[in-house]
Parts: structure tokens; sequence; C-alpha cells
């Protein structure tokens, strides 16, 4: 029997997590009132009303890498990210993200980790924000750090996410692209934090915190809300 990748692994099943999720109809539940890593969420752009979404096409100019844009779309599977951590630190599953952590994004459909570099996007002209890297592993270009207020990122909460190699924030100011995404909203970063910047996790599976003690074998379950 063939055996998987261990790189297509964390893709793979979180991939299969959406799919059981969407055949059994995975119970609706509010008990968790954070994100955690291992968690495969949308992210709304508060100010604009779009989904933090990407799709394999590629910019026409800039880096040439492929596209991050926001949509309207309320049920789109290409706009669902694993929340993970860093090759330099871990985030185990179930684990709160903590506000200040540094964090990655990593779009399920296509395996590549949000992105941004000194690129100017295509309509503003701001930073450009790519998603790049194979099967989840990239460069230290896809570290965000998550911005916000209390100890812990709160799913109610709006945060923003800096980019830690530019100190960009990832944004939205509404610009809308032609063909071949017509209707689809330009996501760049920015450098200054303004209404444009601030997002909440919507729908998604939530990695309930592991209840095993230290140093056990990691039995969390998956928490969904769609």
């Amino acid at each position: 029997m063939a055996h998987l990748n261990c790189a297509v692994l964390p893709r793979f099943l979180a991939a299969l997590l959406l799919l059981l999720s969407w055949i059994f109809g995975l119970s609706l539940g509010t008990e968790l009132s954070f994100v955690t890593c291992g968690s495969v969420i949308k992210l709304l752009n508060i100010k604009h009303n779009v989904r933090l979404h990407s799709h394999d096409v590629r910019y026409g100019s800039g880096s040439g890498q492929q596209s991050v844009t926001g949509v309207a779309a309320v049920e789109d599977s290409n706009s669902y990210w694993s929340v993970r951590g860093t090759s330099d630190a871990l985030c185990h599953r179930g684990t709160p993200v903590k506000c200040g952590q540094t964090i990655r994004l990593t779009h399920v459909n296509t395996g590549r980790n949000l992105h941004s570099h000194y690129f100017a996007s295509p309509l503003s002209s701001n930073q450009e924000v790519s998603a790049f890297g194979e099967e989840g592993e990239g460069d230290h270009l896809d570290e965000w750090t998550v911005q916000c207020g209390g100890s812990v990122w709160k799913r109610e909460e709006a945060v923003r996410f800096r980019h830690k190699a530019t100190g960009a924030l990832l944004s939205v100011t509404g610009e809308q692209y032609g063909r071949p995404i017509h209707g689809q909203t330009e996501v760049h970063a920015m450098s200054s934090p303004s209404q444009h910047s601030l997002w909440k996790a919507m729908e998604g599976i939530f990695m309930k915190p592991s209840e095993s003690p230290p140093g056990s074998r990691d039995y969390s379950h998956p928490h969904t809300e769609f």
C-alpha cells in the first residue's frame, strides 16, 4: 500500500475533515470561543464583507505567484485556510492561538501559504499578497503575527495580521478584478492599521484543546461551525 508523504498529510487531513463535515453534517456548537492551532477556517474582512480566498490562478504582474483575493460568497471551498505554526515554532493541534503569536495560514485546496513581499499589488499598488510554497512548505515570508486585544485570539473578536518580515497588515480596500476573476476583490498589505485591516474568524472546523495530560497522545476532536 502506498504511503502518504508527510508533507502532504496536514493538507489531506484538513480536506478530509471538511469532506466529512459536509457529508455527515457534524454538529454545530459554540463552546469554543477562541481559535486553535490546526483549525480550518474562513476569514472575513469586516469592512468589505469579503472572505479571504485563493485559487490556482496566478498574477499576471508582480511576482506571478498564486493570487489571493476576497470573495463575497459564503460557501466557496476555496476560502478555507488551515492555522499552522512556523518552521521555528510549532503550533500544537487544539492549542489556543495567542495574541502576538506568529502563524502560517495554509490554503487548504492548493497547499500554498499566505505570503507577502515587496512586489506591488496589481490594482492598488500596495504590497502584494500571494499564496506561495508547495504542500504547506514555503519560506519565512509566509509568517504572520496575530494582533488582538487579549491573551488569545477570540472568535468574536476583530483581529489584524501583521506580516512578520515587512510589518505590513493584511488589508482590503475594495478594488475589484476583471476577467478571469471578475468581481473578486484585491487583497494586499498596508503599513498603517485601519478599518480595512480588520478580520474575523467565521465558518470552519475548530480543533478542541486536548484534555490529555502533557506528553500523552493527542486525542483532540474536531469542532465545526458552518
